[in-house]
């Protein structure tokens, strides 16, 4: 027998455990690369607001801070609708149905627009309902201002989110990258120009990084629209071919996954509103000493994010093929690269907290020292809970996969709002912590649900592991 035969016939080794799990980290960390670097990139379009807003003034900058969260916390509860789209597309995709795809996204973008519609009413009236809730008039009025303008950007946003998750499902997520990039240069332009009035335009303060914000949200929706229909590999799916027939059968499908999973998102969101909203009760220097902090922590959390979408992907995959060993490597690949940016992150908050906090404020503003004071303490408090942060978000990105979302909401009400909100508020106000307190009731808040998630995605895979072929 030739060398050439003896080659052939000599059977391969199989990988072992560690080649598998190496090979998994990559192939997890190519899907999430492009996905954090669009929320980074999304962040970043946030980061804009409040660094000219902090050289416009700090009302400007509470207030819009203030604005920004109620624009998010309802963007959060509608996104859960975008997010089953993921899951669901993802088995539809390893089944090759591509009809079960297509209907799918088309149902999950006619309820982004129903939610952006029921928003509005909030947005428009939301100064009364700030001042109910505590806050100052002036930060009320200009949150109202500037929620207005920016609360036409709502179906923007959501129609984007859902299409992100169709393209992330399908495995094309370089678009989500580029588009936000480009969003972000547009958001800081309009920025410069319609804050502070540049090149003649009229200084606009609040009201221009509304507007900002509306053309960015708009640039972003139409370019993944483009990319979806025209794409080379999705033309098949004929996304936008008779969209305005429904579809109810898959409406049902996303509002059954997509509904819990936005009331998930919503109570972890909540708790932090009610931090901010907290925080207003204090002051407003520790409102803009929060909103700073707060930005911080939400752009390193943006890599979780990205690697909780890949882990839905990869996991739901998995799942579909009822791999037990291919979902626990799935699970662990995501997990560890997740802990790598724990370790980064706390580093950065721990090592280099007023380099941080200095970026988002004027030199010349007069309340800068006391609101670094403020921040550097907020970062320090922020590295607790990290690990728990991470933990909840890369589990539920899991447990999604396996469209497993109605318990989980369960364990965030539980977490989130029966445990996380009354100790905040009791060592915030009753313990007189101030804002001490605010955030490490934030800490107590993230951990059981970052322990509980954990634990039931586990046995979930030790039940598919038991059933499954070795």
């Amino acid at each position: 027998m030739g060398i050439a035969a003896f080659s052939r016939a000599r059977p391969k080794p199989k990988p072992d455990d560690m080649s598998l799990l190496t090979r998994d980290i990559r192939a997890t960390w190519r899907l999430a690369a492009p996905l954090i670097g669009g929320h980074l990139a999304q962040q970043l379009i946030g980061m804009t607001d409040t660094l000219m807003l902090g050289r416009y003034g700090v009302l400007e900058l509470a207030a819009g801070g203030l604005g920004a969260m109620v624009y998010f916390v309802i963007f959060i509860g509608g996104s859960g609708l975008g997010l089953a789209v993921l899951p669901l597309v993802a088995a539809a995709a390893v089944a090759g149905n591509v009809t079960q795809a297509r209907r799918i996204t088309r149902m999950g973008m006619w309820l982004s627009v129903c939610v952006a519609a029921l928003a509005m009413p909030v947005f428009w009236f939301s100064g009364p309902l700030l001042l109910a809730l505590g806050q100052e008039p002036e930060i009320a009025a200009g949150a109202q201002s500037y929620l207005r303008i920016a609360g036409t950007a709502m179906v923007f946003s959501l129609l984007g989110f859902t299409l992100k998750n169709h393209l992330a499902a399908l495995e094309h997520v370089q678009v989500a990258l580029w588009s936000t990039l480009a969003a972000a240069g547009l958001n800081a332009v309009m920025n410069y120009l319609l804050i502070f009035g540049h090149f003649g335009l009229p200084e606009l303060g609040l009201r221009g990084a509304a507007i900002a914000t509306l053309g960015t949200q708009a640039l972003i929706c139409v370019i993944l629209a483009l990319y979806a229909a025209r794409a080379h590999g999705l033309s098949e799916y004929r996304l936008f071919q008779r969209l305005w027939r429904p579809d109810w059968s898959a409406m049902g499908q996303v509002l059954r996954l997509g509904a819990p999973i936005g009331g998930t998102q919503l109570a972890e969101t909540g708790l932090f509103a009610a931090s901010t909203l907290m925080m207003g009760w204090i002051s407003t220097l520790h409102l803009a000493a929060h909103g700073v902090a707060l930005q911080i922590a939400s752009v390193t959390f943006m890599a979780h994010v990205g690697l909780s979408s890949a882990a839905t992907v990869r996991a739901g995959q998995a799942w579909t093929r009822a791999d037990a060993q291919g979902l626990g490597r799935a699970a662990l690949s995501a997990l560890c690269l997740s802990g790598l940016f724990v370790l980064l992150t706390v580093a950065a908050f721990l090592g280099l907290p007023e380099v941080l906090i200095e970026v988002f404020l004027d030199r010349d503003e007069p309340q800068r020292p006391a609101i670094v004071v403020i921040g550097v303490g907020l970062l320090a408090l922020a590295a607790l809970f990290q690990l728990a942060d991470a933990a909840q978000v890369m589990a539920m990105g899991l447990l999604r996969g396996l469209q497993d979302t109605s318990v989980p909401l369960l364990i965030a009400l539980t977490s989130y709002w029966l445990i996380g909100l009354p100790a905040m508020y009791a060592m915030a106000f009753i313990l007189d912590w101030g804002a001490t307190g605010v955030w490490l009731g934030l800490v107590v808040g993230l951990v059981p649900a970052g322990l509980l998630l954990s634990a039931r995605f586990w046995g979930k895979l030790r039940g598919l592991a038991a059933i499954s072929p070795a």
